[in-house]
C-alpha cells in the first residue's frame, strides 16, 4: 500500500534472486532498477527497450516447456480445469500474441526466430494426424478464445508469417478456424469477439465467413453498453477488468484488421469515442505503485489490465495523453515485475504476485496466466510513435487526491496523493442481476476493493461474507448474501442527499447541497462522494458451483429482510449507514455485522471500549468506528450513555489463512450491533498506507470522522475539518 513501491533486494533494487535466469535480456530490465533507484516514476519498465527486453525475456523462458514442433507449450505446474491439451494450445496462443506484438512493432526484425519458430507450431497443431495436433473449437470451447488469438496474430504479422506459410498449412489452418462460422455455441459475453476476429480473418484469406454472424455479434456487442464508456462482460452487472482487456481492446484490434474495413467503418469513429471517455475512469484505477484494482475474475491474467492504455494509443483517443497512456501501462507492468511476476524462471504462473493456485477460476490453466501478453500491445507501434516519444505524464493519484462517480458500475473511486492507494466503494456490481437471490461473489459484490488489498477468497468467503459486507445474523452466526441488490444512487457533489431516489451524476439521488461545507484550506465546498443501494439480503444454502467462473454460488435462498445502505466517501474514509428497514420473520436475526478492509502482512489489532477496531499489517492501516450507535430509543453518537454498551453489540478481528493472494493470513477489523428495523447505524470504514513502505506511524492520519444524526439527516465532520450534511 504504498506509493513508491519497495524493491524486494537489499539496497532497494531488484535483488538478484529476483532476476529472471533467462538471459541477458531479463538481466538488463532488472538492473535498470538500481539506475532509476532516485526516480519518482514507480516503474523499472518504462523505455521501450525495456518493454522489449522483457518481452524477449518472457519468449525465452518458455521454450523449455515447448513441444518438439513448439505447438504445445506446456508449462510447469498441475493441468488446469479443461487438461493439459488445453494448457498446452493456450501456452501456444497466448504466447504467439506477445510474439506477434514483438515482429509488428520492429517491422519483421526477428533476431530471436520468433517467426520461423510459431510458424512451425501452427503447421504441427493444424495438422490432425500429429502428436501435437490442437483441441479443434468444435472439440472444445477453449479452442474458439486461442482460435481469436491465432488468427489476430496471423493478420498482424501477414508479411512474416502466414505470407511464407506453404499452401498446406494455410488451408490447414483455415480448415481449423472454420467451424466457428455459424457456430451457436458462444457466450453472450466478451467472447462474441473471439467468432467476429476468427471470421474477419478467414474472410480476408477467402475462407468461409457469414456476415450475419459479424453483424449479430457487433449487435450484441452494443447491447452491453452501459454509458459513460462502460460496458458490461453480458447482460448481468458484470463490471471488471474485461471491459478494459476484452470490451474495448478487441474492437480497436478489429478495426485494423484486413478484413474488416468496410465493417468497421461506420462505427469506428463511436468505437473510438466510448473508449476515450472510458479511459478517463480507468487511469484512475491505478494506484500510485502500479497496482490495478484486485477485483473481478481472471486476475491471474495480472498486466493484461495494462491493455486498455494501448488500445487508447493505438486508436489515438484525445482525451488522455499518450504520456499518461504510458505511464499507466508502465506501472501496471512494473508494479508485477517488481513484486516477482514473471518469476525468478521468467514464467507467470497462476496467481496475482507470486502464485497462488485459488485465484484461478476453473477455466483457468498453466498457459492461462499469459493473456497478460495483452498488456504489451505497445510493443506492436513502432518506437516513433508518440506514446513511447511523448514524457510520461503523472496519473491522478499522483497528481492528488481524486474523487469520482463511474455510474454504470455503481462505484464511488477514491485515491489519495499520500499514500498512492485507489478505493472503490461498490454500490452496483455483484456478477449477477437486479433482484437475484444467488451468493455474494467476492469477486463483485463486496462494498470495497482496492489496489491495495484484496478481499477474501477461501471457501468460506464464498458461504458468508465478512470483508467489506453488511450482513444480519441468524442464531447461528449465518450471514446474509446481497446479491441482486437495487442501486439507488451514484454521485459526487457537496453535502449531496443519497435517499431512496435513483440517480446519477453529480448530486445523485436528487438532495443537492445539504448544507454549509467548508475545507480547512480555502473555506470552499468539500466534495463527497455518495452512493447507496437497497437489498433484499438473504441467506444461502449454499451448491457448488459448477461453472466456477467468479459467480456466488447457487443454492437455496432464505429471505433476511429489506436492507439499505449508504456510502459517503472523501479521502481514505468512507461513512457507512445501515439501516434494517425490515424483517422477513423466516428466521430470528440476532445482529447486524459490518466488515472492513482485509489486510495481509504481521497484523496487530486493537479493539477499544470506544467500539473502534483497528488492524495494522504492512504499513496500512484498517479502521472501523461505530459513529452512531443503535439503542432500543433510537441512534446515539457512539461513547454517550446508551450507545456501545448496548447487549449483543461486539467487535473483533476474522483472521483467515491462506485466503488472500497477498499474504498467507488476512485479518478483517468486525462490529455488530442489535437490529432495531427503521433505526440507522453508522460507522466509518477506513484504509490508510504509508508512502514509505512498512513503518510505524503509518496510520498517523487515521483519525475517523464524527457523525450526527438528526431524524434522516447525517452531519459528518472529516479529519481535514471539513463538514457536510446528508439526507440519507
Amino acid at each position: 500500500m504504498t506509493g513508491t513501491t519497495t524493491r524486494p533486494g537489499t539496497d532497494g533494487t531488484l535483488g538478484a534472486a529476483a532476476r529472471p535466469a533467462v538471459g541477458r535480456a531479463a538481466r538488463r530490465v532488472a538492473d535498470r532498477a538500481a539506475d532509476r533507484a532516485a526516480d519518482p516514476a514507480p516503474s523499472v519498465v518504462r523505455t521501450r527497450q525495456d518493454w522489449a527486453d522483457l518481452a524477449d525475456a518472457m519468449l525465452t523462458a518458455v521454450r523449455p516447456y515447448a513441444s518438439p514442433t513448439g505447438a504445445l507449450v506446456t508449462l510447469p505446474g498441475a493441468p488446469g480445469g479443461y487438461g493439459t491439451a488445453v494448457d498446452g494450445l493456450e501456452g501456444f496462443a497466448r504466447t504467439f500474441l506477445l510474439a506477434g506484438f514483438r515482429l509488428a512493432g520492429e517491422d519483421g526484425r526477428d533476431p530471436l526466430g520468433l517467426a520461423e519458430r510459431y510458424a512451425a507450431g501452427l503447421a504441427a497443431g493444424t495438422d490432425p494426424s500429429s502428436p501435437e495436433r490442437w483441441v479443434r473449437p468444435e472439440e472444445h470451447g477453449q479452442a474458439k478464445v486461442e482460435a481469436a488469438s491465432l488468427a489476430l496474430i496471423l493478420d498482424l504479422t501477414r508479411p512474416w508469417i502466414w505470407d511464407r506459410l506453404d499452401d498446406a498449412v494455410q488451408q490447414r489452418v483455415v480448415e481449423y478456424l472454420a467451424p466457428v462460422v455459424g457456430d451457436p455455441g458462444y457466450p453472450r459475453t466478451n467472447w462474441l469477439w473471439f467468432r467476429v476476429v476468427v471470421e474477419t480473418f478467414l474472410r480476408s484469406v477467402g475462407g468461409p465467413w457469414s456476415r450475419d454472424d459479424v453483424e449479430q455479434d457487433l449487435a450484441l456487442h452494443d447491447s452491453f453498453y452501459r454509458g459513460d464508456g462502460w460496458y458490461s462482460d453480458g447482460a448481468g452487472r458484470a463490471y471488471d477488468h474485461y471491459v478494459g482487456w476484452a470490451m474495448h481492446l478487441y474492437p480497436v484490434l478489429w478495426s485494423r484488421m484486413q478484413g474488416a474495413a468496410d465493417l468497421a467503418a461506420d462505427r469506428r469513429e463511436g468505437d473510438v469515442a466510448r473508449l476515450d471517455r472510458f479511459l478517463l475512469d480507468a487511469v484512475r484505477l491505478v494506484g500510485a505503485d502500479g497496482g490495478p484494482l484486485v477485483q473481478g475474475r481472471s486476475l491471474t491474467y495480472r498486466f493484461a489490465a495494462a491493455a486498455p492504455f494501448w488500445a487508447g494509443a493505438l486508436a489515438g483517443v484525445p482525451s488522455t495523453s499518450p504520456g499518461r497512456l504510458r505511464r499507466a501501462a508502465s506501472s501496471v507492468v512494473g508494479h508485477f515485475v517488481e513484486h516477482g511476476a514473471p518469476d525468478d524462471d521468467g514464467l507467470l504462473t497462476l496467481g496475482w504476485h507470486g502464485p497462488w493456485r485459488p485465484i484461478a477460476q476453473r477455466y483457468s490453466g498453466t498457459g492461462s496466466p499469459y493473456w497478460a501478453s495483452k498488456g504489451m500491445l505497445g510493443l506492436a507501434l513502432p518506437a516513433d510513435h508518440p506514446v513511447w516519444t511523448a514524457p510520461e505524464e503523472p496519473l491522478p493519484v499522483e497528481q492528488g487526491d481524486d474523487l469520482v462517480a463511474v455510474a454504470a458500475p455503481g462505484w464511488i473511486v477514491s485515491g489519495t496523493r499520500a499514500d498512492g492507494v485507489v478505493r472503490v466503494v461498490n454500490h452496483g456490481t455483484d456478477h449477477a442481476d437486479e433482484g437475484a437471490d444467488t451468493g455474494d461473489s467476492p469477486l463483485y459484490a463486496r462494498f470495497g476493493y482496492s489496489t491495495a488489498t484484496a478481499p477474501l477468497l477461501d471457501d468460506a468467503a464464498w458461504r458468508s461474507p465478512v470483508d467489506q459486507a453488511v450482513v444480519l445474523l441468524d442464531a447461528d452466526g449465518r450471514a446474509t448474501h446481497r446479491t441482486g441488490m437495487t442501486l439507488l444512487g451514484v454521485g459526487v457533489g457537496v453535502g449531496v442527499g443519497v435517499g431512496g431516489g435513483a440517480g446519477t451524476g453529480d448530486g445523485a439521488g436528487g438532495g443537492g447541497e445539504q448544507g454549509a461545507s467548508r475545507t480547512d484550506g480555502d473555506g470552499g465546498p468539500a466534495r463527497v462522494g455518495t452512493a447507496a443501494s437497497r437489498a433484499a439480503v438473504h441467506w444461502l444454502d449454499a451448491e457448488p458451483s459448477a461453472e466456477a467462473h467468479g459467480s456466488g454460488l447457487g443454492g437455496t435462498s432464505v429471505p433476511a429482510g429489506s436492507v439499505r445502505t449508504v456510502s459517503l466517501v472523501r479521502g481514505a474514509w468512507e461513512v457507512r449507514a445501515v439501516q434494517v428497514e425490515s424483517l422477513s420473520g423466516e428466521r430470528p436475526v440476532t445482529a447486524v455485522r459490518c466488515g472492513g478492509w482485509a489486510l495481509t502482512g504481521d497484523a496487530t489489532t486493537s479493539d477499544d471500549g470506544a467500539r473502534s477496531v483497528v488492524v495494522r499489517a504492512g504499513g496500512a492501516t484498517s479502521t472501523l468506528t461505530e459513529l452512531v450507535a443503535v439503542s432500543p430509543l433510537g441512534p446515539v453518537a457512539a461513547g454517550r450513555p446508551g450507545g456501545p454498551d448496548d447487549e449483543g453489540a461486539r467487535s473483533g478481528v476474522h483472521a483467515a489463512t491462506d485466503a488472500s493472494p497477498l499474504g498467507a493470513v488476512a485479518c478483517v477489523p468486525w462490529l455488530t450491533a442489535p437490529v432495531e428495523p427503521g433505526v440507522w447505524w453508522v460507522v466509518a470504514v477506513g484504509l490508510h498506507g504509508s508512502p514509505t513502505g512498512p513503518q510505524p506511524g503509518a496510520d498517523r492520519d487515521a483519525s475517523p470522522p464524527h457523525a450526527v444524526l438528526d431524524g434522516d439527516r447525517l452531519t459528518v465532520t472529516w479529519p481535514d475539518g471539513a463538514t457536510t450534511t446528508h439526507d440519507l
